[in-house]
């Protein structure tokens, strides 16, 4: 990959429910977390994931991008990108379009998903990092992962959560 990995909230609180922060090391090497997200996840309020959070950032998975990021020159990022997104969303979008290196997003929101796709970035959710993880054999059933997270109330579609069951050999 030549790019950067980035990641808006959502994958990483999903990934922190099941304990597979450890397995953005394996899969990516260190995944990039804009400040807008980093807000985010960590308010402050000591809610169960944010210990596993900074333990990941601690641990060097995750890595805090500089602020804002600098339109390269030529370039011409969208004005209107942020219409519809959160501050998190519109951040992992700017830095991948910023760094013009064939970024990978982590992201699960549909609306962000849609606009990084249009401005031709690659993305993966929360599915197909676990999905990825099964693969590479970090983990023994995404089935099994897949039923801790909905038992954890983060919520993936079911036909989603069946691709990737087909896609590594545990579909029923």
């Amino acid at each position: 990959m030549a790019g950067r990995v980035l990641s808006d909230a959502s994958p990483l609180i999903g990934l922190a429910r099941v304990d597979g922060l450890p397995w953005l090391k394996d899969l990516f090497g260190e995944v990039w977390v804009p400040q807008e997200v980093w807000r985010e996840l960590l308010p402050g309020r000591g809610l169960p994931d944010e210990p596993l959070l900074l333990c990941a950032h601690e641990r060097g998975i995750l890595r805090l991008c500089d602020a804002a990021p600098v339109e390269p020159p030529g370039a011409c990022i969208d004005a209107g990108l942020d219409a519809g997104l959160d501050e998190g969303e519109t951040a992992c979008i700017r830095h991948a379009l910023a760094d013009g290196k064939g970024s990978l997003l982590l992201m699960d929101e549909r609306a962000g998903r849609a606009i990084a796709i249009e401005q031709g970035l690659q993305v993966v959710g929360t599915a197909a990092v676990i999905g990825m993880a099964r693969q590479r054999g970090l983990i023994p059933s995404a089935k099994a992962v897949f039923a801790r997270l909905h038992a954890s109330d983060f919520r993936i579609s079911a036909a989603v959560i069946s691709t990737i069951l087909r896609r590594v050999g545990e579909a029923d």
